[in-house]
Order: structure tokens, then C-alpha cells, then sequence
């Protein structure tokens, strides 16, 4: 088993085992976290698959480099490889919850035997879909910290997945006809606390006709009962009424700890003039000479991309809108670069620092999946969005950018999900969201900047994310005493 080389540090207050769910956007929300931990004064192990410590160790990204403070561990690869997983979503979810426990186990055994190993375990913070570790720290007497790297209002609705209409989740029909103005096909009808009018039934339906994957969710939210914490990445001011009822039914501690983003790091004091390491050096030249808000910058996540000639749509839509645009893409970049040959109004990378990128001065709108991570880094950013939801909960996402926080436009209808975007409208939208002076777009440009000045109030001393953090951290420390 691999390890991280040993750091002369000083001791540290609490040794914390953090596990992430194998996937990109869930191994970077727990990176995050383990940093801030970390900076409390925590020694954190974060434990990975052989495969993602690979990853991590040979990827640019920020999360690659453990911090002080934090040291990878891998157990062996037991779930099928992160590069097929979407393929079958559902088996490697079922492959997470049965296989990776008797390593993970064996691997904390051999933590007790390594000679200079600090403390004993005070807390395992884990992602809330490794539900098993919950268990693992039951029979252990170890606190479990689950967290949970979505929008709360989606937790919220499979907390209460039985109050949902028997017509929807059983009889597994598509909804139709849903929209804001019928009461019954609105969330918040069903759920108490959900306070936002915005989110429909129909923003579950991509999940709710798989069994598999609702069993899996519905037995993750079943095991957070018996945690001793919740956390979200989520920040309060953002879902103040859904948290709020939570903690009334929830009878262990909830604490947002949002935005759960690498702020903290030297790398992320944001300068909007500077443009200054921390990524490839052509990017944030090219990104140095456009002019203020000028930029759209678009990614849609590693992990569920477009077909193949929606891609071609996206970047025929943003060619002949003849704005400026930084697009990352892992996996189809060469086939986008082909596709727009000569044309000078963009760049196409595998790759950046993207909550940099988004602080650039010249970013002004982003082409998003409403992924939670890239969501969040977008409002503390203050960077309007024109939303592409794709998958899980990136429906809700959307739902929230758009009707309840008012910070962005739905580039596609949720109801219209299959549907050919075709590359007028993208052009139209596109233009839309980064130069239009109509009002509405004033109104979105301006609320971004307001949540943007939430978001650095509650990462600051005295925050909802800096009390929550040290509310986090005394209970950790009172259970390892």
C-alpha cells in the first residue's frame, strides 16, 4: 500500500480519516475540507484507491498536492476504474458500498501498527455515499463526520423520499405538464422546510426510474441517522431554510461548511488583476490581455459529458458568438480543436485552476454542468452562469442558480433534457448572458457580485463556514479525550 513520505511537522491536535467517494467531484470536496481541517491543526489521512492516489499524484489539479497536514493512503483497487464509471453508474455505486469496507478496515489496522503513527483516530469524515464507514466507526467506537458534497434541498428531498407522491416514486411515470404554476408538481409541496417554489418533482424524475441508484441514495441518507454529524459544502446563507428545518429533525449536529472550495490555500488569495501562477502559464497570459468580463469561461465536468454532436453544437454555438471563451475538456479536446480550426476567439485546454480562472477579472459568465463544486466556486467568484445540467443533482442545481438565487440562465429547459441544443440558440444565449444591458441581465450581474460578498463573509473570522469549521473541530476534540 502506498504512502505519502513522512514530514517533519509538529504534533498536531487530533488525527481525523477522511474518505471520499471515488469520484472527481467528491474527491475534491473532501480535499477541500481535509485542507481546512488541516489548517485547524488536524492530521488528516485521506484514504483513496491505488487508482486515485495515480490520479492525484499525476494530475495538475489543485487537489493533487496534499497540504500540510495531510497525507494519502490508498487501499487497493476493489471497484471497477473511475474512467468507465459512467458507463455504469449505478454497478459502481453498488461496487463502492459492498467492496471497499474489509480494505479500508485492514488498512486502519495497519495505521495502529505503523510505528510513529500520532494520535489514535478521533473522527472519520467520510463522504456520505461511503455510507459502510458509518458502521466502520460504530463498531470502532470512532465519531463519524458524513459529508454530504450536494445542495442541501437534494438531501432534503430523499430524506423525505417517502412524503413524496406514491404516483411518482412508484409508479414510475414521467411527469408531465410540470411546471411552477402547478402546486403538485412543486418540491416544496411535499417537504417541510423546502421553502423554494422553483424545484419540481421533475428535477428527480433522471434518478427516480432507477431503483438501483434510489436504494443506493435512500440507504446513504438511512446510515447519516446514525452519524455523529452532517455536513454540507453547501453554505448556509444559500439554503438557510432547508438547513434550518434539518437540524429540527435531525438529532445529530448539521453544520454547513460552505463554500467547501479551495479558498484557503496562498494560491487562492484572490487578486482580480492577477493572473499569476497556479495553472498553465498561456491561459492566464491569454486571460491578462482581455478586457474586464469579457471571458465566458465553460466547463461541464469530468465525469458525464455531451454526445458527441451536442459537443459540435457547443463549439459552433460559442464560434459564431463571437465571444471570447476559455473551454476546459479532458477528454474530446482534440476533437473541438479540429472542429474550430483557425477561429481566434478561444482557447481549449484539458485543464486550469479553475476557482483562479473564475476570480480572473476578465471571466464574466460561466457554461456550467451545476456540478456543487463548480457551483459554489462560481458564487464565490461572483461569475453569472448559463446552466447545462446533465446528471444526479445537477437538475436541482440549476433550479437553485436560476429561480431561487437569481444568478444565472438555463441554457435548456430540464424538461427538454434530451433535446438538440442547437448552435443558434447556444450563440443567442451565450451573447445574452455576456453582453446584453437588458435589465434582467443587470439584475443577475448584480446579484452575482451580492453573493460573492456573502460568500467571503462567511469563509472570513466570525462566518457561518469559519463557526461552523471550529464547531466541527471542538467536537472532534472533545471525542478523542
Amino acid at each position: 500500500m502506498a504512502a505519502a513520505a513522512a514530514t517533519n511537522e509538529p504534533s498536531r491536535c487530533c488525527h481525523i480519516v477522511a474518505v471520499p467517494f471515488p469520484g472527481r467531484g467528491h474527491v475534491n470536496a473532501m480535499m477541500n475540507l481535509s485542507r481546512l481541517l488541516a489548517s485547524l491543526g488536524a492530521a488528516v489521512t485521506f484514504v483513496v484507491t491505488e487508482e486515485w492516489l495515480g490520479l492525484l499524484s499525476s494530475s495538475s489539479s489543485a487537489a493533487a498536492v496534499a497540504p500540510p497536514g495531510v497525507r494519502l493512503r490508498a487501499i487497493p483497487n476493489v471497484i471497477p476504474s473511475e474512467h468507465g464509471r459512467a458507463a455504469d453508474h449505478t454497478g459502481f455505486l453498488e461496487a463502492v458500498g459492498t467492496e471497499m469496507e474489509a480494505p479500508f478496515e485492514r488498512l486502519l489496522d495497519q495505521l495502529q501498527l505503523e510505528e510513529g503513527t500520532s494520535a489514535p483516530v478521533a473522527a472519520f469524515v467520510a463522504d456520505s455515499y461511503v455510507p459502510w464507514v458509518v458502521s466502520v466507526g460504530s463498531r470502532r467506537g470512532v465519531p463519524v463526520c458524513s459529508l454530504f458534497p450536494m445542495a442541501a434541498a437534494f438531501f432534503s428531498a430523499y430524506y423525505h423520499f417517502d412524503s413524496l407522491p406514491s404516483w411518482f416514486t412508484e409508479e414510475h411515470q414521467p411527469v408531465s405538464g410540470a411546471t411552477t404554476d402547478n402546486p403538485d408538481q412543486r418540491l416544496e409541496h411535499y417537504i417541510p422546510g423546502l421553502s423554494s417554489s422553483s424545484i419540481m418533482l421533475s428535477d428527480l424524475e433522471p434518478l427516480i426510474h432507477n431503483e438501483r441508484t434510489v436504494k443506493y441514495i435512500l440507504a446513504c441518507i438511512s446510515s447519516i441517522r446514525k452519524a455523529q454529524c452532517l455536513l454540507f459544502t453547501t453554505m448556509y446563507e444559500l439554503e438557510a431554510s432547508v438547513i434550518n428545518s434539518l437540524r429540527s429533525l435531525l438529532s445529530c449536529p448539521v453544520y454547513p461548511i460552505g463554500p467547501c472550495i479551495p479558498y484557503m490555500t496562498p494560491e487562492h488569495e484572490h487578486n482580480k488583476s492577477n493572473g499569476e501562477a497556479a495553472g498553465p502559464t498561456d491561459c492566464f497570459t491569454w486571460l491578462d490581455s482581455q478586457p474586464e468580463n469579457s471571458v465566458l469561461y465553460v466547463s461541464l465536468g469530468s465525469f458525464l459529458s455531451v454526445s458527441s454532436s451536442q459537443l459540435d453544437e457547443i463549439a459552433l454555438g460559442l464560434a459564431s458568438s463571437e465571444v471570447k471563451f476559455l473551454w476546459i475538456l479532458r477528454e474530446q479536446s482534440t476533437q473541438v480543436q479540429k472542429l474550430l480550426g483557425n477561429i481566434n476567439k478561444g482557447m481549449v485546454l484539458t485543464w486550469c485552476d479553475q476557482l483562479k480562472v473564475l476570480c480572473h477579472r476578465s471571466v464574466g459568465g460561466f457554461l456550467t454542468h451545476c456540478g456543487m463544486n463548480s457551483t459554489l466556486e462560481a458564487v464565490f467568484a461572483g461569475v453569472p452562469m448559463l446552466t447545462l445540467p446533465l446528471f444526479f443533482d445537477q437538475l436541482i442545481d440549476s433550479r437553485l442558480i436560476v429561480e431561487e438565487w437569481k444568478i444565472g440562465v438555463k441554457l435548456r429547459d430540464p424538461m427538454d433534457k434530451d433535446r438538440m441544443i442547437r448552435r443558434e440558440e447556444i450563440a443567442m444565449a451565450v451573447k445574452r448572458l455576456m453582453t446584453s444591458d437588458e435589465a434582467e441581465m443587470e439584475a443577475i450581474r448584480r446579484r452575482a457580485l451580492e453573493w460573492k460578498e456573502v460568500s467571503r463573509s462567511a469563509v472570513n473570522t466570525g462566518g457561518s463556514a469559519h463557526r461552523n469549521l471550529n464547531s466541527l473541530m471542538e467536537m472532534v476534540l472533545c471525542s478523542s479525550r
